[in-house]
């Protein structure tokens, strides 16, 4: 083509190259084949022949004893699997003698595995998938087929495993109307209007995925919660799911509405302390049971973001806690009580609130409440410091609640792993009885001897074909079970097995693919919020930067809250000169949070305000280290997509183009953060970028004016 223009005048020349070029804009992406369905479920046949005829050999039957609807469950996993993975058809043997792959409870209860854990034993020719329970035996085949998609060795094995968390839950905050609050991927899974008669295949699926990485509760509606989930009709409906999810282990909860007594049947008051009221809860109960018998129990938001609750009566959150637990105790019900409060001072502030508001209750709930606290003290923030609500309450259970849906983390248009999040905050130690004092062993019940323990994810999942309405959102759901299995397992191995699962088998992909994962959510805490800052979203919608706003009902509810800008310098003070915030940590980190010498960087600014010219580790100021931040970050996102776009020959069409596409999304956006924070920091600091760093395209002015009425999940 060059040299043909070479002979025609240059009008026609550009011409003819600008037409090629829309029309090579305009070929549309191959969009055939996987769309991400399938989830880290995909058995496609293994491509490394070698270990496919070993797997071929060491496989040649199957012998299940389990003949419970959890066994049916386990026979349709394995033919749905083995025969697509080797190119081979199963074959069940009717004895176990005959039969290499030998699934099979315990003859008596093993000592070495507790609850529903599992062993996988090699034994001559014989490999024994052993457990206590048949929803053991389940996780077991599961695990198996997970070496098997790893291409793992089945030679010599010798795996005994046990959950370390006992409730491993998704919560959704989905609406009867299946609006899906913080909800990027399409409404709600669940259609409350054709159940209880429509069970969708979906429902099924998504129980499979829910019981492959070990999560055994559900809670299918949102936490500002309807009423009309107690009622008859749609407890009939909830009866529905529980009957599809049962076989695979999973347990539904449900999100209550504190006031329902007073909504549902006309009682006066909703007063936990009412023995009219008492007994309502009783009969309410004892009618779920009836209808679902393996019942969970109730998550409940109490008191907080203009919810009801107890403290409208002047009741304490233990009241209203224990007057439920009393009535699930006799069914083997549990309480998760949220500590997600506002204080109605608006003046305390507002990390320091459910400490405040927690602390003077320990030892006052029921053995069978669960205090579920978020992982930080403040909104599930790109980071925050694990809250100090951990540690705290020796004579409580407390829950974990992380978020899966990225709130704050770029919506479903942002490639954020947040495996590293989830262990930064789990490997967190406490200090609250000396070093090894970890916000796992705290959730866990292992640092205080209690044996209820919960660890639940704010679920992503939605209507959309792929779930989770970004391929890599899947590794959060992924990841978030099998830390909730197992909180010792790393972030990378974790994103490992995912990738080898759903993506693609190539080493070099792989490696490639794992190192954009660890290193994505830092990506984002440095174009959003660097350097302890957090809350700069904009209103309402918490979607895009909004730092400069300050007109919110609340004084919290405004970014100007957090970082608390001026011509001095930025940070909010949470040292015994502000807030003291830091009085709520264990001594040892009071001490290292009291003097930004000795807090570190990223989150510095979470504890301090700091003047712009302060002189970083770095040997830089705060003010050129802030900038450095925000342009390292928006340089990271670009770097990663040009990384992705090397891998198309290794990922299924279909998968590499929504990832292209959201990557070139985020890409878009990493820039729009970093110049709308960078402008408006600013215009307090009054200094000039740094050298090397390119000057924003927009104004302040035109930052501040962008609106988006009908972004996603709005509550």
């Amino acid at each position: 083509m060059n040299q043909m223009c070479i002979k025609i005048r240059p009008f026609f020349c550009g011409l003819i190259l600008g037409l090629l070029s829309l029309y090579t804009l305009a070929t549309p992406a191959d969009f055939s084949g996987e769309d991400g369905y399938r989830l880290w479920l995909k058995y496609d046949e293994l491509d490394n022949t070698k270990l496919k005829k070993a797997y071929i050999k060491q496989l040649s039957g199957v012998y299940l004893d389990a003949s419970s609807a959890t066994g049916k469950v386990i026979k349709q996993e394995l033919e749905l699997a083995l025969p697509a993975l080797l190119g081979k058809p199963l074959t069940f043997n009717t004895k176990a003698d005959n039969a290499s792959l030998r699934i099979q409870l315990n003859q008596s209860p093993s000592a070495l595995i507790s609850g529903d854990g599992f062993s996988i034993q090699s034994q001559g020719k014989h490999l024994n998938i052993t457990a206590n329970t048949q929803v053991g035996l389940l996780y077991g085949t599961f695990h198996f087929l997970r070496l098997v998609q790893t291409e793992q060795s089945l030679a010599k094995l010798d795996i005994t495993q046990s959950p370390k968390i006992q409730l491993r839950m998704l919560n959704h905050w989905d609406d009867l109307d299946r609006h899906t609050e913080r909800g990027f991927a399409g409404e709600s899974i669940f259609d409350w209007h054709k159940l209880p008669d429509y069970k969708e295949q979906r429902y099924y699926d998504y129980a499979r995925a829910n019981a492959s990485i070990g999560i055994n509760g559900i809670v299918p509606i949102n936490v500002n919660s309807n009423a009309l989930i107690l009622s008859p009709a749609y407890l009939q409906k909830v009866q529905a799911l529980a009957d599809v999810f049962r076989p695979y282990g999973i347990k539904v909860y449900l999100s209550i509405k504190f006031s329902s007594p007073q909504q549902l049947d006309g009682l006066a008051t909703s007063d936990p302390l009412d023995k009219q009221v008492q007994q309502w809860w009783q009969n309410k109960t004892a009618e779920i049971y009836k209808l679902i018998p393996d019942f969970g129990g109730f998550l409940v938001k109490a008191n907080s973001e203009g919810q009801p609750g107890p403290g409208d009566y002047g009741r304490t959150h233990a009241d209203g806690a224990n007057m439920l637990a009393k009535a699930l105790k006799p069914f083997g019900g549990n309480v998760l009580w949220r500590a997600f409060v506002y204080a109605h001072d608006s003046e305390h502030e507002r990390s320091l609130q459910a400490y405040t508001e927690f602390v003077p209750l320990d030892g006052q709930f029921e053995d069978n409440v669960s205090v579920q606290v978020k992982n930080g003290p403040i909104d599930f923030q790109p980071r925050e410091p694990f809250s100090p609500l951990f540690g705290a309450m020796p004579q409580t259970s407390l829950a974990m609640e992380f978020q899966v849906t990225q709130e704050y983390l770029g919506f479903s248009t942002h490639l954020a792993y947040l495996g590293t999040m989830y262990k930064e905050v789990l490997d967190a130690d406490t200090h609250v009885k000396g070093t090894g004092s970890s916000v796992a062993k705290v959730i866990d019940g292992s640092l205080e001897g209690h044996s209820l323990s919960v660890m639940a994810g704010v679920a992503n999942i939605g209507a959309d074909r792929n779930w989770t309405g970004h391929i890599f959102g899947q590794a959060n759901w992924y990841v978030l079970g099998r830390l909730a299995w197992d909180h010792e397992l790393s972030a990378e191995q974790i994103a490992h097995e995912w990738v080898a699962m759903t993506l693609t088998h190539d080493v070099k992909s792989s490696e490639q693919i794992v190192a954009m994962m660890m290193a994505s959510r830092e990506n984002i805490v440095n174009y959003m919020t660097p350097l302890g800052l957090h809350h700069l979203m904009d209103t309402g919608h918490h979607y895009g930067p909004g730092p400069w706003v300050d007109n919110l009902g609340r004084a919290d509810w405004n970014p100007t809250y957090y970082h608390r800008a001026d011509d001095f310098g930025i940070g909010l003070d949470r040292t015994s000169k502000g807030t003291n915030g830091v009085s709520q940590y264990a001594p040892y980190w009071q001490e290292i949070f009291s003097d930004p010498a000795k807090t570190p960087d990223e989150l510095l600014l979470w504890f301090h305000h700091l003047p712009w010219d302060y002189k970083m580790r770095s040997g830089q100021t705060l003010w050129q280290e802030l900038v450095a931040h925000y342009y390292t970050g928006a340089a990271a996102a670009e770097q990663m997509q040009q990384d992705w776009l090397t891998l198309k020959n290794n990922i299924e069409p279909n998968q590499f183009n929504q990832v292209r596409m959201a990557l070139a999304i985020q890409v878009k956006e990493a820039k729009w953060w970093r110049d709308a924070c960078v402008l408006y920091f600013q215009s307090y600091s009054k200094m000039p970028l740094p050298m090397g760093f390119e000057k924003p395209k927009h104004s302040l002015e035109y930052y501040q004016s962008l609106k988006f009425p009908y972004a996603p999940g709005q509550g």
